[in-house]
């Protein structure tokens, strides 16, 4: 009788044990990544951002899959992201991908480009308007993959030592901008500079330069950019929205469980959305403490706009010409756009244009 129960014991217990062990044998190891980016520590929205989607990845994997979150400059500067991720030096990175805008100007597309896309208009274009597998099939040459992992929304149009008036007053005007609208300001005949943002204060300051775009009212109060700069201008129209991206070296992807990859992507949609929502609730408030504290608030006068956008035409039909994957881009973003924007031009610009006319509640 012991014996039975016995031997029914034992061989329920090695029928557990055969169930188990391909659980066991399949649960994916610890794996620890370093994630570089292009952000101070100081801007506690943006690096802030990075730094919780790389806790997220971890909670979502229970601690087993781990990645370290570098400032700019700790491991590579601002600017050299995408290399560190290309060649391996990292695993991925948190950029704005019209940084290189010098290596190929269709990674422009991948974050915002000269009066393009707002921030929702950028989204549905990538997830759903075919933009995605365009511009992964881009970076794809240089071993990476793309994923959206923020927004900063509309920039602002940057500081300025001396107001803007006229188109003149473009001319050799000496500013801090990158990408695509600083090939824009050219053609007008500024004399545009890319540099990090921890050099903006002290080239400002010093008279290097002569005005500056960074992001908009938190981050640039940060940053003391009111100190150096008494003219705050709107709209910043070199990027409808600016889509924040987190580049991932293509081999070390491949080699993921498909659980770590499921919550690597996860945490990049969920501070898609908690990023812009964060700059929307902390953007009007530092505006109100920087026109209180002397800042004049300026908007770009019409025949300055109207020129920017003519320039930037021009520059994006010269850039077809000499690109084929610009050319292919562009035209496929065009039609996306063109559609987009009659569809918010009937709903969502009628309701907003009657709010922000001055209704109050």
């Amino acid at each position: 009788m012991q014996r039975r129960r016995f031997l029914k014991t034992a061989t329920a217990g090695l029928a557990m044990t055969a169930m188990a062990a391909p659980a066991i044998a399949q649960s994916p190891d610890k794996v620890r990544w370093r994630m570089a980016t292009s952000w101070p520590k100081s801007l506690d929205t943006i690096y802030g951002s990075a730094d919780e989607m790389c806790k997220r990845v971890g909670q979502l994997t229970e601690g087993k899959f781990e990645i370290q979150c570098f400032a700019a400059g700790e491991l590579v500067p601002a600017v050299q992201v995408f290399d560190a991720v290309s060649n391996k030096t990292v695993q991925c990175g948190h950029t704005l991908s019209s940084f290189y805008f010098g290596k190929d100007p269709v990674y422009a597309f991948d974050s915002g480009v000269a009066f393009g896309a707002n921030a929702r208009q950028q989204a549905s274009w990538l997830y759903y308007g075919g933009g995605m597998e365009l511009m992964r099939e881009i970076f794809a040459k240089q071993d990476l993959v793309n994923f959206p992992c923020g927004n900063v929304g509309v920039q602002m149009g940057g500081w300025y030592r001396k107001e803007i008036n006229t188109l003149e007053d473009m001319k050799g005007l000496r500013i801090r901008i990158g990408g695509l609208g600083g090939v824009v300001l050219q053609r007008l005949g500024s004399a545009p500079t890319q540099i990090p943002a921890g050099d903006i204060y002290a080239s400002l300051e010093r008279g290097t330069i002569d005005a500056a775009e960074w992001i908009g009212p938190h981050d640039d109060e940060k940053l003391g950019f009111h100190k150096v700069a008494p003219y705050y201008y709107t709209p910043g129209w070199w990027e409808g929205s600016a889509m924040i991206t987190s580049l991932v070296n293509a081999p070390a992807w491949k080699e993921l469980p498909q659980l770590y990859k499921d919550a690597y992507e996860t945490a990049a949609n969920e501070q898609n959305l908690l990023m812009l929502a964060k700059y929307d609730q902390k953007n009007p408030a530092a505006l109100k403490r920087l026109i209180a504290g002397g800042t004049k608030l300026r908007a770009f006068p019409q025949p300055v706009i109207e020129a920017c956008y003519k320039a930037s035409v021009e520059t994006f039909n010269e850039l077809s010409t000499k690109s084929a994957d610009f050319k292919r881009v562009y035209e496929h973003w065009k039609e996306f756009m063109n559609n987009s924007n009659q569809w918010f031009q009937v709903a969502e610009f009628r309701l907003d244009a009657f709010r922000f006319g001055g209704s109050k509640w």
